[in-house]
Parts: C-alpha cells; sequence; structure tokens
C-alpha cells in the first residue's frame, strides 16, 4: 500500500480519497474546507495543513482541483507540489481542465524528474462513492502503469488515452457528447408530450431502438423510466449543469484552438450557458428539460 497525498476533497476527491483509505493506503488529504478534511478523518485519513504538509512524505499526489488556474497553482507555486514532493514521486491529476494547461504542468513536472499522468474522470459523485469511476488517462506508459493500481481503488474503467493531455482530450470529446445527447433526449421526450405519447413508451421504444443512448437509458430526464435517474429526485446533481457548461466551454475553446468544426457542440453549449445564466447552475445538467420546457 502507498502514502498518497490528496489535494482537493470536493464533492468528487472526498469520496475517492476515502476509498483509498478503504482500500488500506495510506492518505494526508489537504482541502482549503476544514469540514472536508475532517471528514477524511474521522474515516481514517490524515488532515494534512498544508499543500506542502500533504506531499512531503508521499509517494503518489492526486490532484482533483476546480480549473486550470488552480491546478497551475498548486503544483508550480513557490510552496507547491513540484517544490514540495520527493524524489520519485508519482504524481496524478483528477481535475478536468484545458488540454493546453495539463501538458504544460506534465512538462514541468517531466523538467523535475517526476512521472505524472492526467487523469481525468467520469461517473459523477455516484460513481465516485461507489469507486466505479471511468479514468482516462494521458502520459506515458510507465507512469500509467504506477498509478493504475491507485486508480483501481477509485474506478473500474482505466483507459490508457496515449500522451500528456490526452486524457483531458478525451474527457472533453466524451462530455461533449453528453451534453449534446442530453438536449435532444430532452426535446424528443418534450415533443412526445405534446404528440399525446406517454413518456415511459417513448422509452420503451428509445431504449431499444436506434435512438437509444446513454443520457435516456441511464439519466433519463423525465421521471418513471429509470428509477435512480436524477429526475426522480427533482433534479438533485449527480453532475451539475454549471460542471456540464465548464466541460463544453473546455471543448469550444479546444475547438477554436485546433480548428475543428463542432456546430452541435457549439450549440449544445449556447443552450446550457442560457440555462446556467437563468438560474440553473446547481441543477443537474438533466434539468436542462425544464429549461427547455419554459422556453
Amino acid at each position: 500500500m502507498a502514502t498518497i497525498g490528496f489535494i482537493g476533497l470536493g464533492n468528487m476527491g472526498l469520496p475517492m480519497a476515502q476509498n483509498l483509505v478503504k482500500s488500506g493506503h495510506t492518505v494526508s488529504g489537504f482541502d482549503l474546507s476544514e469540514y472536508a478534511t475532517e471528514r477524511l478523518a474521522v474515516g481514517g485519513g490524515r488532515r494534512a495543513t498544508s499543500v506542502g504538509d500533504a506531499c512531503s512524505e508521499a509517494d503518489a499526489v492526486i490532484t482533483m482541483l476546480p480549473a486550470g488556474e488552480q491546478v497551475r497553482e498548486i503544483y508550480l507555486g513557490g510552496e507547491g507540489v513540484l517544490a514540495s514532493v520527493l524524489d520519485g514521486t508519482l504524481l496524478i491529476d483528477c481535475s478536468t481542465i484545458d488540454v493546453e494547461t495539463a501538458r504544460e504542468v506534465a512538462q514541468a513536472a517531466q523538467g523535475s524528474g517526476l512521472a505524472m499522468i492526467d487523469a481525468p474522470v467520469s461517473g459523477g459523485v455516484a460513481g465516485a462513492q461507489a469507486a466505479s469511476l471511468t479514468f482516462m488517462a494521458g502520459g506515458a506508459e510507465e507512469a500509467f502503469a504506477r498509478a493504475r493500481p491507485i486508480l483501481e481503488h477509485m474506478g473500474k474503467t482505466i483507459v490508457h488515452a496515449g500522451g500528456a493531455g490526452n486524457g483531458q482530450a478525451a474527457k472533453i470529446c466524451n462530455n461533449m457528447i453528453l451534453g449534446a445527447s442530453m438536449i435532444v433526449v430532452c426535446e424528443a421526450f418534450l415533443l412526445a408530450e405534446k404528440l399525446g405519447l406517454d413518456a415511459q413508451r417513448l422509452f420503451d421504444i428509445s431504449s431499444k431502438s436506434s435512438g437509444q443512448c446513454w443520457s435516456m437509458t441511464n439519466y433519463c430526464p423525465v421521471p418513471g423510466p429509470v428509477p435512480t435517474s436524477p429526475a426522480n429526485r427533482d433534479y438533485k446533481p449527480g453532475f451539475t449543469a454549471a460542471m456540464m457548461l465548464k466541460d463544453l466551454r473546455l471543448a469550444q475553446d479546444a475547438a477554436r484552438a485546433t480548428r475543428a468544426v463542432t456546430p452541435m457542440g457549439a450549440g449544445a453549449a449556447a443552450v446550457y450557458e442560457r440555462f446556467v445564466e437563468s438560474g440553473g447552475g446547481s441543477v443537474d445538467f438533466s434539468g436542462i428539460i425544464r429549461y427547455l420546457r419554459g422556453a
């Protein structure tokens, strides 16, 4: 078992760190929230007092942070990860950030003689709690091989996507698909409603036909057909609309930088932007159906 520094104990990071503790790892967690570090400590983890404290004796450091700005600061700052870790420490960033920042930080880590992977996740809070996340990892084969046994205690599917930054590339492409597909599933159920077609009957047909997709069969945006979907909990978030908008914006930034043509992705980002601006940012992203119904 490894000694792990875990930085960022939010809705995703805390259950991930807790699963590492349950698996027998020694985990030192740091977060600006004392409540989060206390919850880790109650479960057998250690409360770190700073980034440096979390990193100082770690075999591996895992970060789960809000955006590229924080990742750059935590890794490259004067008292950050690169300045605090021991030689040979493995670095794993599970944040969802822009590809450029991921590659910049990985290059800085390499310049310090450290192995690093970017390993954003899919699966939401429920997946983090159940240790069933999907990790899409970018980095050298050797670094990925070292990280895999640790990631397996937090997820069920671990895929090597290629070189540094490719984990982030996979994540934003995946979530562009998810965001756009959720919108059209919502539109279909609203159209069915106006045409007098029962939602359950549409689900029974489309979930077994060519319209089948994850947004329908796992996360159906209307109450009833999928009992575990947020639609049955007043759209309490597993993954908020604000987070979906963040990922769609990252995809559009990447599309502009590479001159990729993504009209559906751009359209999805625009719809989620209006939903968030109307006050829906803290709602589950499948709650976009509320905005479409009102519009």
